[in-house]
């Protein structure tokens, strides 16, 4: 039996008041659907689902906590509601971690959504605003060839919520897919990392209360809103997804 998977979860911000008491922040968000996914590996000589998953908690907002790279075998960069462009001293120090951590032979990352952004960045490329607005509730993610071989599909669905993007792929990275409104939808490069700007952790419950909590601020129109929330409930593949990055943390991937 293989000694656990170590995996760091970098919590970037907390789920929506609901979501955070029902999964203990984004910690137990990621850990509800690992564990699924090392049930769909169905290889619990490989990676039981109870025992082989070590996932600590790092918060880097406010403690700015992080785990020596020597203790992990992988990290995970969450989501967040912050901007991955801002120059905020715990955005920087992130960002900076990242940049080791991509440089580290042995540590493997995973980056979703700002995440995703993050790593984009500390591999120097711009991060901001799309001028296509919010995408939103799951979505049609087209796949490139490449994206097409490490997830087994010819087109992804995936929840997204963001309207913040990566421009351009870093040199040396496999692009992965793109959509209408945000033209780098996923970031490989073997053995170091892979990302994805959708949210293969979030289920039709968290999005909801996403979507409301920002129809209410006037983040989103009501016409706008209804309309994610009549797409939050479709099917999608967040469990394949994570059970892709699980065997490419595993070593099945290269």
């Amino acid at each position: 039996m293989r000694p656990p998977l170590r995996i760091a979860v970098l919590e970037c911000d907390s789920p929506p008041t609901n979501a955070n008491a029902e999964y203990g922040g984004y910690h137990g968000v990621f850990s509800y659907l690992l564990k699924n996914c090392a049930k769909s590996l169905g290889q619990p000589d490989k990676l039981d689902p109870e025992s082989g998953l070590d996932i600590s908690r790092w918060d880097v907002v406010f403690a700015q906590d992080y785990p020596k790279l020597e203790d992990v075998d992988a990290l995970l960069l969450t989501g967040s509601k912050y901007n991955s462009f801002d120059n905020d001293p715990w955005i920087l120090k992130l960002v900076e971690y990242t940049k080791q951590a991509i440089e580290n032979q042995r540590v493997k990352i995973l980056g979703i959504c700002y995440g995703h952004q993050i790593i984009g960045r500390a591999l120097g490329c711009k991060v901001g605003r799309s001028d296509a607005g919010w995408e939103v509730a799951v979505c049609d993610v087209d796949l490139t060839d490449q994206g097409k071989e490490l997830f087994g599909k010819d087109k992804l669905r995936i929840q997204q919520m963001h309207r913040d993007i990566v421009f351009d792929y870093p040199s040396n990275v496999v692009p992965l897919g793109s959509s209408p409104r945000c033209a780098v939808q996923g970031m490989y490069r073997p053995g170091h990392f892979i990302t994805v700007q959708g949210h293969p952790e979030f289920r039709e419950d968290i999005v909801s209360e996403v979507v409301k909590l920002r129809m209410q601020t006037g983040v989103f129109s009501k016409e706008q809103g209804e309309e994610a929330l009549s797409r939050a409930g479709k099917e999608h593949d967040g469990t394949a997804i994570g059970t892709v990055m699980l065997k490419f943390l595993l070593g099945e991937i290269e």
